[in-house]
């Protein structure tokens, strides 16, 4: 009446995969769940379409929420706006422009200088040094180096104490990973932020020409036929879910009864190591990055590229010389107290999380399936568990399933609706959503054990 225009949500529901129906619908939470949306709430000051996604796994929820919280909002080594600076920061590189929009709005409620959001040259040259560091555990961590370290807390008066550098790549490795979820499970912009509304006029059916100008076509219609989806039969899906059950039991029994020699082993990890260089994203075109997400990196043609590509070597990561639990753990505790303890929990949660079932079966041990994912994760960044098989991973990870998640992990900005579509077509959206779980925490383990191996390689 007034004449204002209202804006309504562009899209309907959380995530551009997941029909809405699917979904979690607030108003019809369990007290658990309400509780977290509640704790998120007053987090965030948002109910934000990140949570909605993650709430079809609450327990992993409830810890993410309390890291993250602590990483921004409690005490720590970094003023506030430097918190969520870094947090632009480490979204941009992945073109994760839902990260960035809501950063930006944190940014500036903490009052933070709105002339650095012009572009990283106008913020102080402290952050502009954490530059390269951020490129490189974004795309290629292995490269990472104790000089790295040396020039970030040597840099007279703009060096980086060692507390702050541990709360700066904690920053930088959790929302690098958190943009791999964004885009994993394809998160809806919010209504407030660029991309998340229009401006329709009203209709009495609520369908109007602007409406198939834009390519909304009613939301029936949508979530019937998702775009690019793959039409499959139900029997050839059941019939996957039954050859992978098929294989684990298999494997299982091979394992059983006799163990592969130390050589073998390591002839499997290379093995598999030259094989994920030859998994690439089928939808292999050039994303470009928006002017208004690359202002905030330098370097904006630095990408992903394979570990040990046209002849670079780079040496294996061996976990028994320098792990998570053993030394990795105790550092960042050392250093920025109960962040470990945080960062153990959600890792730790994620990767024992399980509900016993695999799409229409129950009582099933996944205990096989979740090792062999987050160790091919751990095998494409060069990281080496002597006590694994890695001829598991071929048996169990078929090819769209190891497409999906290297697009997801190594250029996440590039993830389709068809490529989540396409794997695992008999399981439920929770245990997809579960999926993309395990390769967030382990690529942030990955990138987290490259920095921290280095940090302190430097102390030593």
């Amino acid at each position: 009446e007034l004449g204002i225009r209202i804006p309504r949500p562009l899209g309907h529901g959380p995530s551009r995969f997941i029909p809405e129906k699917e979904t979690i619908q607030v108003g019809k939470e369990d007290a658990t769940m309400h509780t977290l949306f509640a704790e998120s709430f007053a987090a965030l000051g948002r109910l934000d379409n990140v949570t909605l996604v993650m709430v079809f796994h609450p327990q992993y929820l409830e810890s993410f929420l309390k890291t993250q919280h602590y990483l921004l909002q409690m005490d720590g080594p970094l003023p506030l706006h430097y918190r969520h600076y870094i947090g632009i920061m480490a979204a941009a590189r992945h073109q994760c422009s839902y990260l960035v929009n809501l950063h930006v709005n944190d940014f500036l409620h903490v009052g933070g200088d709105p002339k650095w959001l012009n572009g990283l040259e106008n913020a102080p040259q402290k952050l502009q040094n954490l530059g390269e560091l951020n490129k490189m555990l974004a795309h290629r961590p292995w490269l990472i180096t104790k000089e790295h370290i040396e020039q970030l807390l040597k840099t007279e008066e703009n060096s980086w104490s060692l507390a702050e550098l541990i709360h700066a790549v904690v920053l930088l490795t959790h929302y690098h990973s958190l943009a791999s979820f964004t885009f994993g499970c394809g998160i809806s912009p919010e209504i407030d932020c660029e991309g998340g509304h229009t401006f329709r006029p009203p209709s009495v059916s609520n369908y109007c020409i602007c409406d198939i100008t834009n390519g909304y076509h009613g939301v029936d219609e949508i979530h019937a036929s998702p775009a690019g989806s793959i039409p499959v039969s139900s029997t050839e899906s059941v019939c996957e879910v039954e050859a992978l059950m098929e294989k684990m039991k298999q494997l299982q029994e091979c394992r059983d009864e006799e163990e592969a020699s130390q050589e073998e082993m390591a002839t499997r990890f290379e093995r598999e190591k030259r094989e994920s260089m030859f998994v690439c994203s089928s939808e292999d075109e050039e994303s470009a990055a928006t002017r208004d997400v690359s202002r905030h990196f330098e370097d904006t043609s630095y990408g992903y590229k394979d570990f040990s590509r046209h002849g670079m070597h780079v040496p294996t990561f061996r976990v028994q010389d320098y792990s998570w639990e053993d030394h990795g753990y105790s550092l960042v505790n050392r250093l920025y107290p109960d962040v470990g303890q945080l960062l153990d929990e959600k890792f730790h949660i994620a990767y024992n999380l399980t509900y016993n079932t695999m799409a229409m079966h129950k009582d099933v041990d996944t205990s096989m399936l979740r090792r062999a994912i987050w160790n091919y994760i751990h095998c494409m960044f060069g990281i080496r568990y002597d006590d694994y098989d890695y001829g598991e991973i071929n048996q169990l990870l078929d090819r769209s399933f190891k497409v999906y998640i290297k697009t997801v992990v190594c250029t996440p900005e590039k993830t389709t609706k068809r490529m989540y579509d396409s794997f695992w077509r008999q399981f439920e959206h929770s245990e997809k959503v579960h999926v993309n779980l395990l390769l967030v925490e382990a690529r942030m383990q990955a990138e987290l054990l490259y920095a921290l191996r280095a940090i302190t390689r430097y102390m030593t």
